[in-house]
């Protein structure tokens, strides 16, 4: 029930108000896009805000001249003006036509340079705005596996790994080798830099850095089923020093990480707290993006290798170590294991066997067209 203190004006008013300061309730949000602590992900920052101030050279003047035409051309406009002769200006059609090509021209130059730059597989060239990476340095090397629902990341180059849990040295580059043991996954930290597809047997690629420390949460970007939510890892940015201590400190504290142990890891589990290994079987992500983590299974690599090799080799059947054989091409081909079948009609009705479907006699109309309510309709033949 309305209160009759208020007009309907004044209510409307009221609501306006209340919509208006909705906004204020995402104060607390944390616009982490918008705040990079990583190059990578500043120069990206920088392309969004670059991108939509030259569009709101379009979107703005369009808001602006949409108010001030309905006003100005009004039919209570004491002032207007009726010109029937009008047909063409060729100032307005100067403005309408050349404003968009230029922003147009401007937006492809920058998505063009900017996609060749900001290319993940691309080594960086800078650690921050003026600061050119030093000649011979090398990159952290870190491999990174989406498991269900959980994060891998193994340091093959210092011999640890952990589990949502990533920990960087700040203005260090780091290489990112990045894959999936299942589910098509997204490796995304939005302070360090964009968004990576983690897919089972291929092998991305993200090089990035950190140059501010703090604490931050990557996550996955693909909804990859019930523990989705909770798949997300603690991104950490360290001085030097402090890192040489964490990688100290899981040596000391962790245990350990070998094939037998990553076929535990491997299955589904969700909301597992970070984990820490301090040593790490040589060959772990190789294993994982070849699809050969369970014992006897054979890996990817070595079938294709096997394949290539048979293609090499004229009149060899392209054997697989676990026994079968690959698809020959064409569809006159022999299947992989025992003779091709006949087809049912080139047999002859001795070749077809008995059986209701085979041996009943042929009948012109079926028994529903004779005797429709009759209950043996039903009955199968």
């Amino acid at each position: 029930m309305s209160d009759p203190a208020f007009s309907p004006t004044e209510r409307a008013f009221a609501r306006l108000a209340l919509l208006a300061l909705s906004p204020l309730c995402l104060g607390g949000c944390d616009m982490v896009v918008m705040n990079p602590t990583g190059d990578v992900a500043l120069q990206q920052r920088n392309l969004i805000l670059f991108s939509v101030g030259v569009m709101l050279l379009i979107i703005g003047p369009v808001m602006v001249l949409t108010v001030l035409f309905a006003w100005r051309y009004r039919r209570g406009n004491p002032n207007k003006v009726y010109d029937p002769d009008f047909d063409h200006s060729t100032t307005l059609e100067l403005v309408i036509w050349s404003c968009p090509l230029l922003i147009i021209i401007a937006l492809s130059a920058v998505t063009w340079t900017s996609t060749h730059l900001l290319d993940p597989f691309r080594p960086l060239e800078r650690l921050a705005p003026g600061v050119p990476v030093p000649p011979g340095t090398k990159p952290l090397n870190v491999q990174v596996v989406a498991l269900d629902w959980k994060w891998l990341f193994i340091y093959p180059d210092l011999g640890i790994a952990t589990v949502n849990e990533l920990a960087l040295p700040v203005n260090v580059p780091v290489r990112f080798a990045i894959t999936a043991s299942d589910q098509f996954n997204t490796f995304y930290a939005p302070t360090l830099a964009g968004m990576i597809y983690a897919m089972p047997t291929m092998r991305s690629e993200l090089n990035a850095v950190l140059n501010k420390p703090g604490e931050s949460w990557g996550y996955s970007g693909n909804y990859t089923g019930r523990g989705y939510s909770d798949m997300r890892f603690k991104l950490r940015g360290v001085e030097a020093a402090d890192f040489d201590r964490w990688v100290s400190a899981v040596k000391a504290e962790g245990g350990s990480l070998a094939l037998s142990n990553l076929v535990d890891l491997i299955k589904p589990s969700e909301r597992v707290p970070a984990m820490r290994f301090a040593s790490v079987e040589e060959g772990l992500f190789d294993r994982t993006l070849n699809r050969c983590v369970e014992p006897g299974k054979p890996c990817m690599i070595d079938l294709m290798r096997r394949d290539m090799e048979a293609d090499r080799e004229p009149g060899r059947d392209r054997a697989h170590p676990h026994g079968g054989a690959a698809m020959r091409s064409g569809r006159a081909a022999e299947p992989l294991v025992g003779g091709k079948p006949k087809p049912a009609l080139d047999k002859a009705p001795e070749e077809k066997g008995s059986g209701p479907n085979v041996t009943a006699p042929a009948q012109s109309d079926p028994p529903g067209a004779l005797e429709p309510g009759s209950a043996h309709n039903r009955d199968h033949q």
